[in-house]
């Protein structure tokens, strides 16, 4: 019985022994040869066999540092213009931003504040008009407050599939070019801004330290996904067009249910202001100093991650390639000491359960458990492909990881 548990599931076992330290050391020295000769891009790294030899953990340590001050003087040498002309491209779509800081940088960085305008399905001159507004409705303690203009002119101008991979670069670009922290980067916005940021910040929820919707429409999203970033939700009692009172109170409620069921997570703050239509006055403001109270938690114990718009293949320490992600799919996971848990799954076929040494002991036996089932256990290796894989396409230092378990679920509901 438990044989045919095993091959139902078909779990791609790691069956590492200690890594060896010649050929520990040996990748290292292939690393930085191949680092030597300034590579314009990291991906050719990937087809090189000395990228799949088991570390020790001081040589991930240096490949760690290896790879990022690579991809660091990658950005350096390739972004600079887009950030001094403030503009991201991609293909026919431009993203124009203005930022502006606040205060003196912090010793780990600046915080980063992207905040969208509103307007939304309407002419070009009104949603610069929005955009241009929006540069200055709020003023920081400490931070670059970003406001960028919205590629299009949509009505869903702030959650069209685009605006994930601008914003996903824009702080890629940011972290290295203007030295912000990635613990430290918010999102809020106004009115089709906020509803920008009902999406935005269940489907990005990795990338966020917290996040506040002014005045905006969820649109029926789910807040699953916003176990681990807490969220701010304010409109104007008035506000009834497009029922956003309504709607809005009947979020904030799930946000209370949610966080009286997990006391863990779904930090939240909410406010319906009394006698206020769709502009609230500036009192909205006060979410900014609740926000800056957090930073992110790159390494929750416990993840849920509900799959909503454009496909994303990780989220925290989990991961899906990119083929296998299926829109509406659920996973909640939590991980404790050697163990990781997954707890339950929805319309998954793959997933990627990635690993380090700030999560757990690399040098000691792992067990993964499915639906209370242990599936698996050995000792996943440090590989440099791992870290290629969690570094290439995001660019955040604090989400490199070393290891990673690939689990095949064929009986995906």
């Amino acid at each position: 019985m438990w044989a045919f548990f095993i091959l139902l599931f078909s779990i791609s076992f790691y069956f590492a022994a200690s890594p060896e330290p010649a050929k520990s050391s040996s990748a290292i020295t292939s690393l930085k040869t191949f680092l030597d000769t300034n590579p314009k891009s990291l991906t050719a790294l990937k087809d090189k066999d000395f990228t799949t030899l088991p570390l020790s953990k001081s040589d991930a340590v240096t490949a760690r540092k290896l790879l990022w001050n690579a991809h660091a003087s990658i950005i350096k040498s390739d972004r600079q213009k887009e950030i001094k002309d403030r503009l991201l491209k991609e293909n026919n779509l431009e993203m124009p931003f203005d930022f502006k800081t606040f205060g003196k940088k912090p010793d780990k960085g600046w915080s980063l504040w992207i905040s969208l305008h509103g307007g939304g399905g309407a002419p070009k001159q009104v949603n610069d008009s929005q955009w241009n507004n929006q540069k200055k409705l709020y003023s920081l303690d400490e931070g670059i407050y970003l406001s960028p203009r919205a590629p299009t002119n949509t009505w869903n101008l702030w959650h069209e599939p685009h605006i994930d991979r601008f914003f996903n670069r824009l702080i890629e670009d940011l972290i290295v070019l203007e030295e912000v922290n990635p613990e430290r980067v918010y999102i809020l916005g106004y009115s089709a801004g906020g509803d920008g940021v009902y999406q935005l910040a269940p489907r990005m929820a990795d990338h966020w330290a917290a996040a506040a919707m002014m005045a905006g429409h969820p649109n029926g999203v789910s807040l699953l996904s916003l176990r681990n970033l807490p969220f701010a939700l304010q409109v104007g009692e008035n506000d009834s067009a497009y029922n956003r009172n309504k709607v809005g109170a009947e979020y904030a409620d799930q946000l209370k249910q949610l966080h009286k069921l997990d006391r863990n997570g779904y930090q939240n703050f909410s406010k319906i202001h009394p006698g206020k239509g769709h502009w609230m006055n500036l009192e909205d403001k006060e979410a900014l100093p609740w926000m800056a109270k957090f930073s992110r938690n790159s390494l929750p114990d416990k993840i849920v991650w509900k799959q909503s718009g454009p496909p994303n293949d990780r989220f925290y320490w989990l991961a899906c390639p990119i083929q296998n992600v299926n829109n509406g799919s659920l996973v909640t996971a939590s991980r404790n000491k050697q163990q990781i848990n997954i707890d339950s799954t929805e319309k998954i076929s793959k997933l990627i359960v990635r690993l380090d040494d700030r999560m757990l002991d690399l040098d000691s036996p792992v067990i993964i458990n499915y639906l209370g089932k242990e599936i698996y256990k050995s000792i996943p290796p440090r590989t440099i492909t791992t870290m290629l894989n969690s570094l290439l396409g995001r660019g955040d230092p604090t989400l490199i990881f070393d290891a990673e378990v690939s689990l095949d679920i064929p009986t995906a509901k």
